[in-house]
């Protein structure tokens, strides 16, 4: 069983920042994809970026490419989402996620393990 427990959501002002921790108990990280998701008000779960352990590549979607950063932290199994030049439309529940061995890491159906999610508002 692997739990996630996501910290560090809030109200913000558009422009400013705020960064998201991913704390998962899981024994180890080699073959996991680690993921971040959202769901804006009224809107369908949209693809934030992901990191795969194993090689630490990363992606992100269009639409936090350039303002957001996904770091991870292997002694303390945490990753985080560091998000820049927040905008209105940014605002909703952030989900962070663990796949395995996945091939597709934007595909939500991919991860097997969620958070409870955290609520990123951003005021304009």
């Amino acid at each position: 069983q692997v739990q996630l427990v996501e910290s560090g959501g809030g109200l913000v002002q558009a422009g400013g920042s705020l960064r998201l921790s991913c704390a998962a108990s899981i024994r180890t990280f080699s073959t996991y994809t680690m993921g971040w998701f959202r769901q804006g008000p009224g809107k369908e779960r949209e693809f934030v970026g992901a990191i795969r352990w194993r090689g630490g590549t990363i992606s992100y979607g269009d639409s936090v490419k350039g303002r957001f950063t996904i770091s991870r932290d292997n002694a303390k199994n945490t990753v985080s989402l560091q998000m820049n030049s927040l905008k209105a439309e940014d605002t909703a529940v952030y989900y962070c996620a663990v796949a395995f061995l996945s091939t597709n890491v934007a595909d939500a159906t991919e991860y097997a393990y969620w958070g409870q999610g955290t609520q990123v508002t951003v005021s304009s």
